[in-house]
């Protein structure tokens, strides 16, 4: 089919609108995309790679099937924002549940990745196939509590070292189990896809502008959308619409007049201080919980210079009462209560930053008693997160398009964003904007060169200009002869 000259438009620069800027960009399409901040990759937090869904037991196995392609792809596609050390899954004695019942799905994830690997070569993203996983039982985590710590581990015993020295070894259960499961950088994403887009002549990047109308040009099917930018307003005509505004998509729903079923849900993560342990580096620990209860999941994800971010999944720490809405028969955008939005859009007050980051310490002192030392180290991360549907546990989803010409992001977690653009590729086919060889066609990362020491100044700035620590822009790299991963 011959392809035909389209201007497409993309609402919101979060992960989804910014990773499918970059996409069709590099298709050589005529791209707009509009964000209301000043800078991309703004909405709420995550900090971990899901490569295989491990962190959640509830979702069903061909869920964390998808997770892990789906991790594996955008790890391929955003090389620069990986944080290169594994999570270890611990179950505290009070669960309910056993680290053996973990194992029929780590097996399987292992022989699925085996079989990605057995693909493409180039899917060998996460270490060697037979090291996806391994387990430690309490004998050997207590020899490995008298080794000496290692500066720049190269190895799971050696990265282990630091979680047997510090962990209550009488309230988890045996044996602990660690996993290729890395870490993302928000900071870095931010900076790479800016970076990115910046330098695409092809693409008109929109920051600090607010789109509040949108008309349907059904003649032509297309669209006019109006937008605000430095007080002054402008309205442009595009072919195809791209909505990835996240917790707001159901304001754009609503001026298209489109059916939806969605969820928002507020959560926060917080950033505190470890003095005492700055040039130790840890693994992530993932302590199983049941979400929602005072025994929810405790999350403890390590950064340069002593800085960890915590989630607890309790409704004193990163879950909140009346924080999960839905959308209502009059408006298909989930209305979130007011200190939510003050939250999202002002600040926060330094009484609920002290009180709930605390409570996030001390959720996790109950595994890791020495961690009583650590403060507030910034403000939290924090954001509301779009849920298609009505299922609260969904953890892959990516697009539905609901009207012609139109296409609206569903993303759950960050790494289902390609599949999301593979789908939308599809419908620009059928309407003749691009050819069938382009369909799939992601450039990896040969489209996304980019000097590290640039990127990482930029990643550093955003940080900055967040009033986040710094750190929180930098990541543990591969040291060579790493058997625990590449």
């Amino acid at each position: 089919m011959k392809e035909k000259q389209a201007k497409i438009a993309i609402i919101g620069g979060g992960v989804a609108g910014a990773t499918a800027a970059l996409y069709f960009g590099k298709m050589g399409l005529d791209i707009t995309l509009f964000e209301k901040e000043s800078s991309l990759v703004t909405g709420p937090p995550f900090c971990h790679l899901h490569a295989g869904g491990n962190l959640y037991r509830e979702i069903s196995d061909a869920q964390c099937v998808t997770l892990l392609k789906q991790s594996i792809d955008f790890l391929r596609f955003y090389p620069y924002i990986v944080d290169y050390r594994p999570t270890v899954i611990v179950l505290p004695t009070t669960d309910k549940s056993t680290p053996q019942a973990l194992l029929p799905r780590l097996d399987l994830l292992t022989k699925e990745y085996q079989a990605l690997i057995a693909q493409d070569s180039a899917n060998e993203v996460l270490g060697k196939a037979e090291n996806y996983y391994k387990i430690y039982p309490k004998e050997e985590i207590l020899q490995l509590r008298e080794k000496t710590l290692i500066q720049n581990p190269n190895s799971c015993d050696e990265w282990m070292i630091p979680v047997a020295q510090n962990i209550d070894l009488d309230k988890v259960q045996f044996p602990l189990i660690m996993v290729q499961e890395f870490g993302l950088n928000l900071f870095r994403l931010a900076a790479g896809t800016a970076l990115s887009l910046e330098s695409m002549n092809n693409v008109a990047l929109h920051t600090q502008s607010i789109v509040h109308n949108v008309q349907k040009n059904y003649d032509l099917d297309s669209w006019d959308i109006s937008y605000v930018q430095n007080d002054i307003s402008h309205t442009e005509h595009f072919n195809y619409l791209i909505n990835a505004a996240g917790f707001r998509t159901g304001k754009i729903d609503d001026l298209l007049s489109v059916p939806c079923k969605a969820m928002v849900e507020f959560k926060a993560a917080y950033i505190t201080q470890w003095d005492d342990h700055n040039d130790i580096k840890f693994p992530e620990i993932i302590f199983h919980g049941e979400r929602g209860t005072p025994q929810g999941m405790g999350q403890f994800t390590p950064y340069p210079h002593g800085y960890f971010q915590l989630h607890g999944m309790t409704k004193e720490i990163t879950l909140y009462e009346d924080g999960l809405v839905s959308n209502t028969t009059l408006s298909c955008q989930p209305k979130l209560g007011q200190d939510f939005i003050d939250k999202i859009e002002k600040e926060w007050k330094e009484e609920e930053t002290t009180t709930r980051t605390n409570a996030a310490i001390k959720h996790l002192c109950q595994y890791i008693p020495s961690f009583s030392t650590a403060h507030v180290g910034s403000k939290p991360l924090f954001g509301a997160q779009q849920i298609p549907g009505d299922d609260p546990t969904l953890r892959v989803a990516e697009v539905s398009f609901p009207r012609a010409h139109y296409a609206r992001c569903e993303i759950v977690k960050v790494s289902s964003a390609l599949d999301m653009c593979d789908a939308i590729a599809k419908e620009l086919l059928t309407l003749g904007y691009i050819e069938q060889n382009m369909v799939g066609k992601r450039e990896f990362a040969r489209a996304l060169d980019i000097d590290d020491v640039i990127l990482t100044k930029r990643a550093e700035s955003i940080a900055k200009a967040r009033l986040y620590p710094q750190a929180l822009a930098n990541r543990t790299v591969p040291t060579k002869n790493d058997d625990s991963h590449t």
